[in-house]
């Protein structure tokens, strides 16, 4: 389990997101395994990632998500990137350099167990089928959408219905509309014939 940042020379650049209230920092070292990525909503969700709750201390942050080698930050002040991408940047660079703590507590782990939880519930042919949404999920959505700054993951499946979680910079997007029924779901649809339909939780800004 790699919790810490590897310390050493840092270069950090900031991308813009479909959202334009997240930033994503993309940094040159890793911070988490490939395929595992973590959303804090608020500061009382980051209980286990000391980096985030530095992060939080910033009066502007309201949301953190942290994925292999870039964090995403949605601020929540009216001041723009211009002012605050300067500020984020060098706290980053300085906080990895020193080899701060990223986790205290495996991510990977726990979207693991989270995972397993989720596709237990209801009949074994729902587990079944929730299994082929977290396939289809991981291998075809989320390298897309961590492009992005950002995830979508499974939570449940019952009854024709697929709920999923938005993180980071897809929580709010004014795109999510559009990406989660043009996109996800006509996906879902078409490769799982029993999804009827997709909603999604973890969602601000107006979903």
């Amino acid at each position: 389990m790699n919790t810490t940042a590897p310390a050493g020379s840092v270069s950090i650049y900031a991308e813009a997101s479909p959202n334009p209230e997240s930033m994503k920092f993309v940094l040159n070292s890793q911070l988490v395994r490939e395929g595992v990525s973590v959303d804090y909503p608020d500061a009382e969700a980051a209980a286990h990632s000391p980096l985030a709750q530095e992060l939080f201390k910033f009066d502007y942050v309201g949301r953190v998500f942290i994925a292999a080698n870039f964090v995403t930050v949605t601020k929540t002040t009216e001041h723009t990137w211009t002012q605050l991408i300067p500020e984020l940047r060098t706290f980053l660079k300085s906080y990895v350099e020193a080899g701060g703590p990223i986790f205290t507590v495996d991510p990977a782990e726990e979207q693991r167990a989270a995972q397993v939880a989720a596709g237990a519930e209801g009949s074994a042919e729902d587990q079944a089928t929730s299994q082929k949404i977290i396939d289809l999920l991981d291998n075809y959505v989320r390298p897309a959408v961590e492009q992005d700054g950002g995830n979508i993951t499974f939570k449940s499946y019952n009854d024709g219905i697929v709920t999923v979680n938005l993180q980071g910079s897809c929580s709010g997007c004014p795109s999510a509309t559009v990406t989660l029924k043009s996109g996800i779901e006509n996906l879902l649809k078409r490769m799982v014939p029993e999804v009827k339909e997709v909603v999604a939780e973890g969602v601000t800004g107006g979903f």
